[in-house]
């Protein structure tokens, strides 16, 4: 029986994990994975504020688990496998046990779809990125490529086309799907080179990523590849029990409280996430100091 159970130990899920321990909370953190989340597979990490020093994600997401031990908080590398409600309690069941708490926060996040070219997993975090925002600058006055068609994909164009010498904006169809307004953005950027009909084929380079082959094997140099062909939200434990936006986003108030009693969604699984580390620590604060309360 525990007071907070929080599933997941990404920067949202350990920094719950911070605060509702410290707060003085019996706390749990349930991961099936190694803590760290998905930024643990970033190479370079230069804009989380106080960390002046370039560092891997690996190397950011170092302490936070110990952090999370000293005020005593829990870590079990255990997947949530079902939540019930029973006697007013929430049990969670995993493969190996079942845990009892008063509230859930949950922070199982979310995961970019692959593309499914070859080398895409090989070159992550070395010139193959997810994220524009995080990863743009390293970019400036080079040639990228943009994978996708839908609005994340022309957005993302979009703003690596301030950054970047040139962007070559990907497309498997003949249209886009994104917005008509941000369509014609697109087209009126100079530095925005569009391909239709095609796919990349394989991503090349040694250490780093240095070029695409696309499906007519056409060759083009690129020094970074920005991949945008969905997201797959990681609610699977929640979906039938809370409100979801049409995308299956989870639906939360400032407090990071869902439509259901007792249950908290925080960092990439919840709706209007900027997904980035510093918003999803923010996320695990406010949902463990409203949980504690």
């Amino acid at each position: 029986m525990y007071d907070i159970i929080i599933i997941g130990a990404g920067p949202a899920g350990l920094s719950s994990g911070i605060y509702a321990s410290r707060l003085g909370a019996k706390t749990l953190i349930l991961e099936k994975l190694t803590p760290g989340g998905q930024i643990t597979l970033s190479s370079e990490i230069e804009n989380y504020p106080g960390i002046c020093d370039v560092k891997s994600g690996l190397e950011l997401m170092a302490c936070w688990p110990k952090q999370a031990k000293k005020f005593g908080c829990e870590i079990v590398n255990e997947e949530a496998n079902k939540l019930t409600m029973e006697n007013e309690k929430w049990k969670i069941i995993t493969h190996k046990n079942s845990y009892e708490a008063k509230a859930l926060i949950i922070a199982t996040g979310a995961n970019p779809k692959k593309a499914g070219f070859e080398g895409e997993i090989e070159y992550t975090g070395k010139g193959i990125s997810y994220c524009a925002v995080c990863d743009g600058f390293f970019y400036r006055n080079k040639d990228v490529a943009v994978i996708g068609g839908g609005d994340t994909a022309l957005e993302e164009a979009l703003y690596l086309s301030k950054i970047a010498k040139k962007v070559y904006l990907i497309h498997r169809r003949d249209k886009f799907r994104a917005a008509p307004i941000t369509q014609e953005k697109v087209f009126n950027t100079k530095n925005i080179e569009i391909i239709y009909n095609e796919n990349v084929k394989k991503v090349f380079g040694n250490e780093f990523v240095e070029g695409i082959i696309l499906s007519s094997d056409k060759k083009i140099k690129v020094d970074g590849v920005f991949v945008f062909v969905g997201m797959k939200i990681n609610n699977e434990l929640v979906k039938d029990l809370v409100e979801l936006n049409k995308w299956g986003e989870v639906k939360v108030d400032l407090n990071m409280q869902t439509s259901a009693k007792g249950i908290y969604a925080i960092g990439d699984i919840r709706e209007n996430s900027v997904k980035q580390i510093v918003a999803a620590a923010g996320d695990g604060a406010i949902a463990a100091i409203n949980a504690c309360k």
